[in-house]
């Protein structure tokens, strides 16, 4: 299975949650399906989250797309990564 990991530092995660939050139909149509979704214990606006991905191609439209950089200026986004992981079992 193929998973996305990714970290975000935002202004103010009430905010960033507000707006992530209700875009989960697009991230769905995105073949993005989330699993998890953590907080830092020392920086509640440190956020970690975890994607099941459906198809690595729109996975890849999606966080590829110009709307999607706007979408996370929106949110407070200040800096994020994302990495693709599989799951080998263990």
């Amino acid at each position: 299975m193929t998973y996305m990991l990714c970290r975000n530092k935002v202004k103010d995660f009430d905010n960033w949650f507000e707006i992530f939050s209700s875009h989960k139909d697009d991230h769905e149509i995105a073949g993005l399906y989330l699993e998890n979704l953590w907080c830092s214990i020392n920086d509640p606006n440190e956020v970690f989250f975890l994607f099941t991905v459906e198809s690595m191609e729109r996975a890849n439209l999606f966080v590829n797309d110009p709307a999607s950089a706007k979408l996370g200026e929106e949110a407070g986004v200040l800096e994020g990564e994302i990495h693709y992981i599989e799951d080998f079992g263990g």
